[in-house]
């Protein structure tokens, strides 16, 4: 019977000469029975004294085979894959680029709002005509903030101490196609003017707060009438007066109008004058520039 024996080779053993000179590597055992040649370790038909070994082929060249397309294949996933892993600097620049745009939406969610009275206005009060109001040279200033809870519209504040209004003089109004007397004037010195302003409808709402200081020269000068009105795009309608607005458009344009209540004042000359309590309007063309 064949049979493996684990052993190592020694030089005496003739079969020693015919192993070394096999043309490829060989292993010996005993543990496991290969399907393999069998040679004889005799250069004769006579059966030898010496037990028959089995030779294993164990060279692995399929192996080496598949071990080299393995490599080959890792080397390929890791190349894409460091394609798809972006650098250490390519990291800083993304980052950057989104701090700048995240930078970028926050100022344009900010505006500054300039504010101009132009020409062909009008104020009225009580059942008095309306004064004919050339209010051209009006202007003021503002910070306006985009305000999602408000469905987009722009809440805007203007800087009453930087607000001017032209007074009513004989060289800015007419009444009954007159100009008022060169000692009658009437000063504007606000005390609030913010609201909204809806950038995609043009609808504007300012709420505007005001001391009207009436004076005939040195001789009188009489407490302020305070005047709160909110002016709008819209229509604005008392009990004895009305008027309708236009909303904001592409040039800057609109006009503004706003219906009030005058309180008396403590002067009997002024409340008998003016028959106070009573209603005022205000119908003002103007431009609203947003940067």
């Amino acid at each position: 019977m064949n049979y493996h024996q684990n052993f190592f080779l020694k030089p005496q053993n003739p079969c020693t000469n015919i192993i070394h000179h096999l043309p490829f590597t060989y292993s010996f055992s005993q543990a496991k029975v290969h399907k393999t040649n069998h040679i004889q370790a005799s250069s004769s038909s006579s059966p030898s004294p010496y037990p028959v070994y089995v030779a294993h082929r164990s060279y692995n060249q399929d192996s080496c085979r598949v071990g080299r397309r393995q490599t080959r294949l890792f080397s390929k996933e890791k190349r894409r894959l460091q394609r798809m892993i972006p650098s250490a600097r390519e990291t800083h620049e993304n980052t950057a680029s989104i701090t700048k745009e995240t930078q970028e939406l926050k100022s344009l969610s900010s505006y500054k709002i300039e504010f101009k009275t132009l020409g062909d206005c009008k104020l009225g009060i009580g059942r008095y005509p309306d004064f004919e109001y050339d209010a051209k040279g009006g202007f003021g200033t503002g910070i306006g903030k985009y305000d999602d809870d408000l469905n987009g519209k722009i809440m805007v504040n203007f800087d009453v101490d930087k607000l001017y209004v032209p007074p009513l003089t004989s060289g800015t109004t007419k009444f009954l196609g007159l100009p008022l007397p060169p000692f009658l004037r009437i000063d504007i010195v606000p005390d609030m003017f913010s609201g909204s302003i809806d950038k995609e409808t043009g609808k504007i709402d300012l709420e505007f707060k005001a001391n009207f200081w009436f004076s005939m020269g040195t001789i009188y000068k009489a407490p302020p009438l305070l005047v709160s009105t909110m002016l709008t795009s819209e229509e604005s309608q008392g009990k004895l007066r009305k008027g309708r607005g236009k909303r904001l458009e592409k040039d800057g344009k609109c006009k503004l109008v706003g219906v009030a209540t005058v309180d008396p004042i403590d002067d009997t000359f002024m409340n008998t004058f003016l028959s106070l309590p009573t209603e005022c309007l205000a119908i003002l063309n103007a431009t609203i520039s947003l940067s």
